[in-house]
């Protein structure tokens, strides 16, 4: 039997609750959490995050990397913000989801990691 391949990539998402409506509506404070949170785990933006508000006040910003992509999506109406990490297996999202965790003073209600490509 052949050993797999090591991972190319990892799959990082973290959901927060409870978090103030206005923050989950501010696209300024939001660009700027998602563009320290891809600073501290060494990854690459391509070009400043995309930003798009949605039906329901809600923002998708999405930060696309070298190698893959970070975003945030959030519901204000319910204090939601999902983190969504795809990124080279030679960094640690972690490190991002931590940085968001100590700029929101939140811990993540849900968090889930995997190994892709």
């Amino acid at each position: 039997m052949r050993n797999p391949a090591p991972p190319l990539m990892t799959h990082d998402a973290a959901d927060f609750r409870g978090i103030a409506a206005s923050l989950l509506r501010d696209q300024a404070a939001l660009s700027g959490l998602l563009i320290a949170a891809a600073g501290a785990a060494g990854l690459t933006p391509v070009e400043p995050p995309i930003v798009r508000l949605l039906p329901r006040g809600g923002l998708v910003i999405l930060l696309l990397l070298d190698v893959g992509h970070v975003a945030l999506h959030t519901m204000p109406d319910d204090g939601v913000l999902a983190l969504d990490l795809l990124v080279s297996a030679a960094k640690d999202a972690r490190k991002a989801i931590d940085v968001v965790t100590r700029r929101l003073d939140a811990r993540p209600a849900r968090a889930t990691h995997g190994d892709r490509g």
